[in-house]
């Protein structure tokens, strides 16, 4: 007869095979990320070695989160919570921007500001992409705005410029500002692609 184990299982959830470049793509882009979780600690750090996560914290309660989060934005900090679960929904309500993954539990979803509808993590990626563009236009067309009232009013106030010539000159300024806007829409983005070449 046979003493001691048979077999031992071990049972733990799978990291996502592109969660590794989505941290890569955020923390090249000058991102701070940070892995806040219930977990053990053990879990939580085998996880962030994984996924080159320099910063964790692990066996946080909901509570924990949400102090954690308070703290960054008193000291100034813009907070982008990524969260599918119940204990994450108090988190994503506080944070600056909320991202929740489409197949996360109905209040998360309800608590965030932007959904994942697909499994594709870089969506994530995509949408820090897309905000430093629409910062840098919005950035540009206030510079511009601006340099052309700075310029136009003291000549029309001195009577250099006719009603007829500031009814031009503002119609231009906004076309310039409409157009140089609208290429954000035109701002294409190679489809990313797993380590097995699929999009």
């Amino acid at each position: 007869e046979r003493s001691g184990w048979l077999a031992v299982f071990s049972l733990g959830d799978r990291v996502r095979d592109e969660a590794r470049a989505v941290v890569r793509a955020l923390l090249d882009r000058g991102k701070i990320v940070t892995l806040l979780s219930g977990d053990r600690p053990d879990v939580v750090r085998r996880v962030a070695r994984e996924l080159a996560i320099p910063h964790l914290i692990a066996s946080a309660r909901p509570q924990d989160k949400l102090d954690y989060v308070l703290r960054r934005q008193a000291a100034g900090d813009t907070i982008v919570m990524i969260g599918d679960g119940v204990n994450a929904a108090p988190v994503l309500a506080i944070a600056s921007v909320a991202i929740a993954v489409g197949r996360g539990t109905d209040v998360a979803r309800a608590s965030a500001d932007a959904i994942l509808l697909t499994d594709r993590l870089h969506g994530v990626v995509e949408a820090v992409d897309a905000a430093g563009r629409t910062l840098a236009v919005i950035r540009q067309n206030l510079a511009w705005a601006l340099a052309y009232n700075v310029a136009a009013l003291p000549m029309a106030a001195l009577g250099y410029v006719t009603p007829w010539m500031a009814g031009i000159g503002m119609a231009l300024s906004s076309l310039l500002v409409v157009t140089n806007a609208l290429r954000l829409t035109r701002s294409g983005r190679a489809p990313h692609r797993d380590q097995k070449g699929r999009e």
